[in-house]
């Protein structure tokens, strides 16, 4: 591998947390009613101190010292790439591939996409075109709100429902009609590198 970039992340800490906890929730739980799980043998061992006595019988408690070391690395990930030498690049990369990723669970509901029932193989294949199209429009929006500094003020969503309330209508054999365009509408059309409608 070229490069091992390590980033942190907040919400990756307190997920991290979570889980972690919750492991040891449940190894502490199986342990005080005689159900350790064998798989988990590793874990009792790195995380639990074991004692047995004949009056008390066993008594458990956390090994504090190899808790707080896995702590340390709440939130902590590592980015490897063959191909990708800067680590900011990497990491621009990454975090375009997470908005596609959520932009196609948004698009799933905003165009139907969960129910892919259709009636023919060409119907299905325009489907997926028409998802595939609005991927690379949000992922353009993305790059430009980023280069332009938009998402101080912006997130996606709300860019889009600004320009949203633009209206075009025509009606055959007349001339169209086009709704008021305000000075932020026609920067943000500025900035995103598109025409203003006229």
């Amino acid at each position: 591998m070229r490069g091992k970039p390590f980033y942190y992340n907040d919400q990756k800490a307190t997920d991290d947390k979570t889980r972690f906890n919750g492991m040891l929730d449940r190894l502490e739980y199986n342990l005080v009613n005689g159900t350790p799980d064998p798989a988990d043998e590793k874990l009792y061992q790195k995380y639990f101190t074991i004692n047995e006595t004949p009056v008390r019988g066993k008594t458990y408690s956390y090994k504090e010292d190899a808790i707080r070391k896995a702590e340390k690395n709440f939130g902590y990930f590592a980015l490897m790439s063959n191909g990708i030498k800067d680590p900011v690049e990497a990491l621009r990369i990454y975090c375009l591939k997470d908005l596609i990723e959520k932009s196609f669970g948004n698009l799933k509901e905003r165009l139907s996409m969960r129910r892919m029932s259709v009636a023919s193989e060409e119907n299905f294949e325009g489907k997926q075109f028409v998802q595939f199209v609005a991927l690379q429009i949000v992922s353009y929006i993305k790059k430009q709100m980023d280069e332009n500094g938009l998402f101080t003020n912006y997130k996606i969503q709300s860019l889009l429902d600004e320009l949203d309330t633009i209206e075009y209508c025509q009606q055959p054999g007349k001339a169209h009609h086009l709704s008021e365009i305000t000075m932020k509408q026609r920067e943000l059309y500025e900035l995103m590198g598109v025409d203003v409608p006229a």
